[in-house]
Formats: structure tokens, sequence, C-alpha cells
């Protein structure tokens, strides 16, 4: 058996991992790369490999990062089934359908040329297969699989491999702790292989506690500062979470201003739609929430806008008021509109709640440039900028340690993927420390044996 690390390799975005197996090529994840712009010129470049001869896709989660290139993999020539949980099925329809909008948009303003087209997406949405955890999916062979809960965001799963007499596992990406709505990370299984995700594998984010008091402290600061506070937010886990913890704020503290908040993601408000449609994926205290009649996704202050007649009317109400929108590393999207015209303005704020990859907007601005470009603008940064960690959907270095730790047994191999090289190489040196298991940072394009 062969595992061949095509994206997430010391970077965060292009997930994409081949396994070669006696009989077969798997394939887990194709993800997006991005950096600059939505659609990165990476994405249009030849597969390292022959679509045509992959036998399988399985999907960790709908994040566009792992899912994005599903369409072009298809475009170029896989036939195949792809396996999701039930969860990740619906919603990574409205990632690809919301991905083919915004690379419209940037083909029609920029040029940019598009990497699929909607009867591509209509023809992937055929091959997919949603499945349910802790359910063993027979490959043929000797060969199977199952999907166990990441508690990442919403039908997230990390994937567990039987091939070859070996087992191999890939985390997805492993979610944070005590996360609202959702439940847990399960346990990691006995596999001989792991490639984990390593995002913030040299980092450790605040308390629950904390992240809620943050939240609370920038509202009420922004608010007396009397600007517009954007908050650019993953439409899928960060934007439901965010709405879940202001519900709780607004219920909680009666001295928070009455200001209005925006929901201002097209794919966000879809996916909302999805959250309320499966409870069954609920944590305890969402489910108690969900049977006492308690819409925790939604509340009275909360406006949303989902046409661009709507986003636009945002400009003609008053600050202060909350803007929470797309894309939430800020490479495209509505956030761009918001930032380019509330950057310069010194009483703005600018929260940012999830990770920044490199070569994003959204990064420059967290590393404290003085200046951006926005749509061929420039555009002057004058406004607060502010983010909290412990927001993230991603596990710290402690939760994905402990995750490895608790397994029913130790893996004997552990590759690091989807991490930039200082966090990816902080993490392998901490697990080699802490557990003693061989550990390594995967690089672009290289084979291993197993």
């Amino acid at each position: 058996m062969k595992i061949h690390f095509h994206g997430a390799a010391h970077g965060v975005t292009g997930s994409c991992h081949l396994i070669e197996t006696a009989h077969k090529k798997i394939l887990f994840d194709c993800g997006m790369f991005q950096g600059s712009n939505f659609n990165e010129s990476k994405n249009h470049d030849d597969f390292p490999f022959d679509p045509a001869s992959i036998d399988v896709v399985i999907v960790s989660h709908a994040h566009i990062d792992h899912t994005g290139r599903v369409p072009k993999l298809v475009k170029d020539g896989f036939k195949g089934p792809i396996y999701m949980t039930k969860g990740t099925c619906r919603l990574a329809a409205l990632i690809w359908e919301d991905a083919y909008h915004i690379m419209q948009y940037d083909y029609e303003k920029f040029n940019v040329p598009l990497l699929y087209s909607e009867p591509d997406i209509e023809r992937t949405i055929r091959y997919c297969q949603g499945v349910d955890y802790h359910e063993y999916i027979d490959l043929g062979d000797g060969e199977r699989f199952v999907f166990k809960d990441a508690g990442h965001i919403f039908g997230s799963a990390f994937i567990e491999l039987e091939a070859d007499g070996k087992r191999i596992g890939f985390s997805g990406d492993i979610g944070n702790v005590n996360v609202p709505i959702l439940k847990e990370t399960d346990q990691l299984g006995a596999v001989d292989v792991l490639l984990t995700e390593s995002t913030y594998g040299d980092r450790i984010h605040e308390t629950e506690k904390t992240r809620k008091e943050l939240l609370l402290r920038l509202i009420k600061e922004g608010c007396t500062r009397g600007g517009a506070m954007m908050m650019p937010a993953f439409s899928l886990e960060r934007t439901q979470e965010i709405l879940y913890v202001l519900d709780e704020l607004f219920e909680e503290d009666k001295t928070l201003p009455d200001i209005p908040v925006f929901l201002d993601s097209p794919l966000a408000i879809k996916a909302t739609r999805v959250y309320k449609q499966l409870p069954e994926y609920y944590d305890v205290k969402a489910t108690e929430k969900y049977m006492s009649g308690n819409d925790f996704l939604d509340f009275a202050r909360l406006r949303e806008t989902e046409t661009v007649e709507q986003s636009k009317g945002i400009n003609q109400v008053p600050n202060p008021k909350l803007i929470i929108a797309g894309a939430g590393m800020m490479n495209g999207g509505r956030i761009l509109h918001h930032a380019k015209r509330y950057l310069s303005d010194p009483n703005a704020t600018l929260i940012i709640v999830g990770y920044q990859a490199e070569g994003t907007l959204g990064r420059r601005l967290y590393e404290g440039a003085e200046q951006v470009t926005i749509h061929n603008d420039t555009v002057k940064v004058r406004c607060q900028i502010k983010a909290i960690g412990a927001l993230s959907a991603h596990g710290d270095q402690k939760k994905i340690l402990s995750w490895i730790r608790n397994a029913e047994q130790l893996p004997k191999k552990i590759y690091c993927v989807h991490g930039e090289p200082h966090a990816a190489t902080v993490l392998a040196h901490k697990i080699k420390e802490d557990l003693h298991v061989e550990s390594f940072v995967a690089e672009l394009d290289q084979a291993v044996e197993v």
C-alpha cells in the first residue's frame, strides 16, 4: 500500500490524499487550494494522477478546501462513487453551487477562468452516496471503511480504512472542544498509520468561557466606538456557532446594545436551514433547546440578507451594526464589499474568528497590513483588527494530542498534514516527545509505503 500526499501538505488548503492499495486507488478528499483569490491558478493544474483511474472518493467533510475540486475531478474523467456522511452530502451540494456563482462573478468581472460548470456539479451530485456514522462500507476485495464523528462541522468525519491487512486513519479536520451544537469528537480506533491535520499544531486556544467573554467585550467596544463590526465567517459551522453564542449573549446580558446583526451570506443562510433539518446531529444541550422550542439559530436582532439588493441595503443602516459575511478567509464573497467600505474607518472593527491561510486577505490583515487591495482598489486599513482563536472550528495542539493519546491503540506512524510548515513541525515533534510515536511532516506529492 502507498499513500500519496497531493494537497494540504506544507499548507492548509487543497486536501487530497491518494491511497493506492493492491486492488484500488482511493482518494481521501479533493479540496480547493485557497490563497490570494478564491479560485487561484493552482486549482486549474492537471491532477498528478489520472482521475479516470480513481476507483473511490471518500470525503471527510463539506468545507471547500476538502471538497472544492471534486466537480473538477468528475469533469476530468472520474466516474466512481463519492462517499460522504448524509449531512455532508446536503452541505457539499450547497458549497459547489455557491463556489460556482463566485467563480462566475470573478469570470465576468475579472476574467478568472471557471474551474467547472453547473452540469459538472449535477453529475458530481449523482455520484454522491450518503452514509451514517459508524456504518462500515464494503468496497470489495476485503477493503472497507467507516466514518466517525470529527466534531468539526455538521456531518464532518474522520475516516478509518481497512485494506491490505492494514488500517489507515485520516483525521479530516478535528473539531474544537465544547463546540456549540455539535457532538464531541469520536474516539480514534486502532489504526496502523494516521494522517492528522495540524492547522493549530503550534497553538492552544482560549477556553470556552473566554471565547464568549471576548466576543461580548468586542461587540460592546465596537458599539462604544459607534462603527460597523465585520466578521468574516466560514458559512459552515463557524457562522452557526456564532449565531448560537450571540443568541445566548442577547438572552443573558441585558446591557448588550440593541444592534442589528446581519447574516450576509446566501450559503450560510442555506446551510443554517440544513442544520435545522438534521437535529439528530445536535449535542445534548442543543437537543434540549430544540425540544423546548428554542430556535437557537435565530433571534430578534438577526436579519438575513440573501439577495444582492438586501445585501446592498446594509449600507443604509446606521452604525453600530454587526455584519457576518463570507468568505471566511476574505478571499472572495460579500465580506470584500464590506471590507472595502469600512476598513478605512477608525471606528470600525474587523473580528477574525477562523484560520486565515497564507496569501489570503484575512491573513494580511491579521498580520497588520496598513493597506490592502480589494477589487483592484487600494484601501487604507485604519479599523480595529481583533481575533478570537477559541471560536475556531479546529482543535488546537492539546485537543489533537488528546485525541491521538486516547485512541484504542496508538498508531505506529503519524503524518502531519493540513498545516503550515511551522505548525505541522511543532506538532510532529510534540507527538514524538509526548506519545513516543514516529511522526513526520508530509511533503507535497510525496509517496510513502505502508
